[in-house]
């Protein structure tokens, strides 16, 4: 294989540079040429696409967001748009392509592998959703740059004895919620994957203030509902001072962390490794510390993403 590509697909994550950077310059070491596509397949399908040589992806790996662009594109899903990229792909003559994304992007990888262009997913999201891969590129950034509010929404909830209520993103995973609630040492987490009594997490507060406690901080999911209606429904057990912080997009951005830097520089130099053997339609994970490649149509039709919920009870048992 003499020439690759790489797109970035989905929602920024940090880390996402750093993994471009390890196909760029893991392919020109083996004497590979690749072309950055811009905005996704957006960008694959209308030819947005273009080499890139060390220089392009040097002071990268520490920036976030992602630099190649990303962009939903849903027509993708059907056999025109996929037709229409392969169009893209013999015009530049490029062999193979490494897809930076979530499941969306994935199907997509999957799509063009089957039509004879070998694809490689690797797993680019701060929502830690994705099968297949213990963790995901953003997800450790996503996790600390929660924490570091949580920290600062600590100082402010114990001078006005208050119940704060901070939403974060994930979709309709509880990853960030919990493994940013555990760090920051939350009064209750909730997510998605556990059903919650909102009379209990009310009793909870109450058995914490006669206790004497000067503040509670209830880590949301947003996959579970928004802060305000959680609030909202809290007040028909009590008057708890509640405040509601939603952390939003804020958490995608940012320097990513040294452990995000890595992770993707491991995986973007595995997925070129890949497709020198030929090989394509795979996804590359990490499971036990170590780098792995699972298919991607078993990942996703055959498994599915279960975060930690040991997490979920330590969190019950010590957060008194």
């Amino acid at each position: 294989m003499k020439r690759i590509g790489v797109l970035t697909s989905g929602g920024d994550a940090p880390g996402m540079n750093a993994a471009v950077r390890a196909v760029v310059r893991k392919g020109i070491c083996e004497n590979i040429e690749v072309y950055g596509i811009n905005y996704g397949y957006a960008g694959l399908v209308s030819g947005d696409i273009r080499k890139l040589s060390i220089a392009d992806v040097g002071d990268k790996i520490q920036r976030g967001g992602t630099f190649l662009y990303s962009a939903r594109y849903p027509e993708f899903a059907t056999e025109e748009g996929q037709l229409k990229a392969i169009e893209q792909l013999k015009k530049f003559g490029i062999e193979g392509l490494v897809v930076i994304g979530g499941d969306g992007s994935y199907h997509g990888a999957m799509a063009l592998t089957k039509h004879g262009y070998p694809a490689v997913g690797l797993p680019g999201t701060i929502d830690n959703d994705i099968p297949g891969t213990d963790f995901t590129i953003g997800f450790d950034t996503a996790i600390n740059t929660v924490l570091e509010s949580v920290d600062r929404i600590r100082d402010t909830a114990t001078s006005h004895v208050r119940t704060f209520i901070i939403e974060v993103m994930g979709r309709e995973a509880g990853d960030i919620a919990l493994w940013s609630g555990v760090a920051g040492g939350a009064d209750e987490i909730v997510i998605p994957e556990i059903h919650f009594d909102m009379a209990e997490v009310a009793k909870r507060i109450q058995d914490g203030r006669d206790r004497g406690k000067k503040h509670c901080l209830i880590v949301l999911a947003e996959g579970v509902m928004k802060g305000a209606e959680f609030a909202e429904n809290l007040k028909a057990y009590g008057n708890f001072h509640t405040r509601v912080t939603v952390l939003g997009h804020v958490v995608r951005g940012g320097s990513p962390s040294a452990r995000d830097r890595v992770l993707a520089s491991k995986f973007g130099a595995y997925a070129v490794d890949l497709l020198q053997e030929g090989q394509g339609g795979l996804c590359v994970g990490i499971e036990g510390n170590e780098i792995v490649a699972r298919p991607i149509i078993d990942t996703l039709e055959n498994h599915k993403h279960k975060p930690d919920l040991s997490l979920y009870y330590l969190n019950h048992e010590i957060s008194y």
